[in-house]
């Protein structure tokens, strides 16, 4: 029995010659299983409201994906993973435009998309629903060069069933038993498809009293951290927050970097932002140096007081080079013109200000399981995503935060530069 469960085709060139592979009703076949797999990142850019019958077709489209995930042949499943990394991933490569090596960003998308074909490929080895199943289950947990963002229970996020893992693992089950039980016994798959069902799957989180005001920027990064751009930098985000004070606001969230520069060391300003806190809680992305190394950070303006919190989970390949140290120190010279990775705080911050209590989060780590411990009631996370725009990054940055607030049951403030700032809750 688990031999027939779990045996393996072989990849035997003589038996799948490479023409097979390129074969047009294969490729099309794969284009189909990703685009089905991919439609409601592509909804969410484009800003469809998630009613009724978005979430009847999302269920559809999400069952009918993992049906060619769990049952098509490993030809099939490569090109579905190909098309799949560029659906989700070709965004990656964009923010070589800013280091003067844009030359690199058509082998990068590439890359990726070869990358998850081939991790596709290796599901497909196995001929049996039930291994490749469990592999998909497992997925989440492998994270590529630290990389967490391909979370294949992602996609039932804007559908009737549970994003956890028990309901994922009878939503797959579900699949696998239509796909293997004889013809009259399929009904019984229905069972576990419901019991896959989250009866909550509208539900939102309460949200605190205090008034929050979410800036949403549109600086570009070209000119984000150029010298001349500063002062017209610092000018706009002070009439924010002088706008949020008009307005009655308590708190009012600027994004990640949104001072692109050492604030700490900016007295002038610091004792800026530490009067006009005496009026409203002032949040704010900048960076922070301990005198040896930096940090990207938050900086909390409270009632002229300030906290300063840094990031704990590095952007791979974008504040760290997650590879040995001389590889890194390699890539850091020949394509970021030398720049030292950032340096971290060694664990989650909670700031407990006059408008409550936050978990502190910066961009990436707000998508990271080591940010939400011990469950936050609150978070409040800044990003900039003007790295990758326009694309569909902002996009899925939000349906991650979704899953995530979900998951642990915290209201999100999410605050972006060119991005999308907006409460998750």
């Amino acid at each position: 029995m688990l031999h027939t469960l779990f045996a393996i085709e072989k990849p035997h060139l003589g038996k799948e010659p490479l023409r097979a592979l390129m074969m047009p009703g294969v490729i099309i076949y794969g284009l189909i299983a990703a685009l089905l797999f991919s439609l409601f990142i592509y909804l969410a850019w484009f800003h469809i409201e998630v009613d009724m019958p978005v979430r009847i077709l999302l269920s559809i489209t999400a069952i009918a994906a993992f049906t060619i995930f769990l049952t098509a042949e490993r030809r099939v499943l490569f090109w579905a993973g190909l098309f799949t990394g560029l659906l989700w991933f070709y965004w990656i490569a964009f923010s070589f435009r800013y280091y003067d090596v844009a030359w690199l960003m058509p082998p990068m998308i590439l890359f990726v998309g070869v990358a998850y074909g081939l991790f596709f490929w290796v599901i497909g080895l196995f001929r049996h629903p039930l291994p490749r199943a469990l592999l998909f289950w497992l997925f989440s947990y492998f994270h590529p060069l630290s990389f967490n963002w391909f979370i294949p229970e992602l996609s039932l996020i804007h559908t009737f069933f549970g994003i956890d893992k028990l309901h994922f693992a009878l939503f797959l089950l579900a699949i696998v038993l239509f796909a293997t039980l004889p013809r009259y016994w399929r009904v019984s798959a229905l069972i576990p498809l419901a019991l896959a069902v989250d009866p909550h799957y509208d539900a939102h989180l309460p949200l605190p009293k205090a008034k929050v005001m979410l800036a949403d920027p549109r600086v570009n990064q070209a000119v984000k951290w150029e010298e001349a751009y500063l002062p017209e930098t610092i000018e706009n985000n002070l009439a924010t927050i002088l706008e949020a004070i008009n307005e009655g606001y308590e708190m009012v969230i600027l994004p990640e970097s949104v001072f692109p520069i050492f604030l700490n060391t900016d007295l002038e300003l610091s004792k800026k932002l530490l009067e006009l806190s005496r009026e409203i809680v002032i949040v704010a992305g900048a960076l922070y140096s301990d005198g040896k190394s930096a940090f990207n950070s938050t900086y909390y303006f409270d009632h002229g007081k300030v906290f300063i919190a840094n990031k704990v989970v590095l952007v791979p390949f974008g504040e760290e080079i997650p590879l040995p140290r001389f590889i890194a120190r390699w890539i850091n010279d020949t394509f970021y013109n030398g720049a030292e990775d950032y340096h971290t705080a060694k664990k989650p911050v909670d700031l407990n200000l006059t408008t409550g209590r936050y978990r502190n989060a910066i961009c990436y780590e707000a998508t990271r399981d080591e940010l939400f411990v011990d469950k936050p009631k609150y978070m409040i996370a800044i990003s900039n995503n003007a790295w990758f725009t326009p694309s569909i990054e902002p996009a899925l940055q939000k349906l991650l935060l979704e899953y995530f607030s979900k998951k642990y049951g915290t209201v999100i403030y999410h605050s972006a530069n060119m991005g999308i700032s907006t409460i998750i809750h």
